[in-house]
């Protein structure tokens, strides 16, 4: 008797949790009285007459759904933002699930029996129950419980959003180096300039240094307010979508690029090209036959000593890129919280940025590369330029997200927050 008490205690409170969780959707169908009792109470709704001019929730018994045409359940579903349907037959169950999907909500549907069936294959996810489900229900199903349990709906709920979110980073983070190894050649054709980075050293980055980082965001824990956002919008909200291309592409890539080229002229100047002296250079620095390019102080370089130099931009460049990048695997850790509220307590994450430098270091210095893959290595000074960009990044990010959550649904989330 003790043990079924407490298992009945426990069921309880997990359906109570799981019904808490999902206060976000705003949206309950149930065929069982008593736990709409329960759900009632827990959302403050009453258990008789709701007058829905006064508060924005309702409770829909199947006695009166029976008397409702689909304008009438459309204006429910518009005017409220939670409702309880209680005592539903399977075919109100079936009329809900195309009244949500009228008004362009995803909806899914737990049913047991033969009659759920034309419910649970026509929401966008059913549900059937794996212990009492029906052979009929379980074939009509997207999912089964193998436990029956309404919580395990919730869990997964949050492993989805979780999986939707970690893709969301990682591509946000793969796609912000993009910029900086785009610019080196524009800014090569535009300007005329010596080749800031080669094709060798861009194969580097998004052929080793990028992958660890990139694939460590998938180990990265739900944020703690994963299951109190508002379902996402399927044609607003994509796994690509305009705000993360403005982020990644117009503002992080842009502060990466301009770190890599800050470098480029670093170096060129100490060997005497100042930036002034670099635009319209390249017809020049690429002439084989020239063997006396003057630099900006009149020092003259010869073919091999030219390209010596860029060869060495070509390798700063790339390690200015894995400095700015380590800010940005971090940024790309959170969406909207902060990383003091999220922690570094991701070691696969924690572990891929000292990959990625331990990667360069070993490409920059290892005797040998600099014939077979012209990479040659830096002055240990050449390595700290790109630092205070990686720092700016990160503080910028900080500040996006905490107005992110300063003033949520104001103009930086509806054009930052991807």
């Amino acid at each position: 008797g003790i043990n079924a008490e407490y298992g009945k205690q426990w069921y309880q409170r997990r359906v109570r949790e799981a019904v808490v969780s999902t206060q976000s959707t705003g949206f309950i169908i149930t065929s069982d009285n008593k736990t709409l009792a329960e759900v009632a109470k827990e959302k403050g709704i009453p258990e008789e007459d709701v007058d829905p001019a006064d508060v924005k929730a309702a409770v829909i018994h199947g006695s009166m759904l029976k008397e409702m045409s689909a304008n009438d359940i459309d204006d429910i579903l518009a005017n409220h933002e939670e409702i309880v349907f209680a005592r539903t037959s399977p075919q109100q169950k079936l009329i809900i699930v195309e009244a949500f999907q009228r008004s362009g909500q995803i909806v899914a549907v737990t049913g047991d029996g033969v009659n759920d069936s034309p419910a649970l294959k026509k929401a966008d996810i059913g549900i059937a129950m794996g212990i009492a489900g029906s052979d009929v229900s379980k074939e009509a199903a997207d999912m089964i419980l193998l436990d029956d349990n309404f919580a395990s709906i919730v869990t997964g709920v949050e492993e989805g959003r979780l999986i939707f979110d970690n893709l969301k980073k990682s591509i946000a983070y793969t796609l912000t180096s993009n910029i900086p190894e785009i610019s080196p050649f524009l800014f090569f054709i535009i300007m005329s300039i010596p080749l800031p980075l080669g094709t060798v050293t861009i194969l580097f980055i998004d052929l080793g240094t990028d992958l660890w980082p990139a694939i460590s965001l998938a180990y990265e824990k739900a944020e703690s307010d994963i299951m109190m956002r508002l379902p996402r919008d399927p044609q607003g909200d994509r796994l690509v979508n305009e705000r993360l291309i403005s982020v990644s592409y117009g503002q992080i890539g842009m502060i990466q690029a301009s770190a890599g080229f800050f470098v480029y002229f670093v170096i060129m100047a100490e060997n005497g090209f100042r930036p002034s002296r670099l635009i319209g250079l390249r017809p020049l620095w690429d002439d084989s036959d020239n063997q006396c390019v003057e630099d900006s102080y009149g020092q003259q370089w010869s073919y091999a000593d030219r390209k010596v130099l860029e060869y060495t931009c070509h390798s700063a460049f790339f390690v200015s890129i894995v400095i700015v990048q380590w800010a940005d695997v971090i940024i790309c850790k959170t969406r909207k919280l902060s990383v003091f509220q999220q922690g570094m307590t991701n070691w696969v994450l924690n572990t891929g940025i000292i990959f990625e430098t331990c990667l360069a270091a070993f490409m920059c210095y290892t005797p040998g590369l600099d014939k077979a893959l012209r990479v040659f290595p830096l002055r240990i000074w050449w390595w700290f330029p790109a630092m205070p960009f990686s720092l700016l990044i990160w503080i910028y990010d900080e500040c996006r997200r905490y107005l992110l959550r300063r003033t949520p649904g104001g103009w930086v989330e509806k054009e930052t927050y991807y």
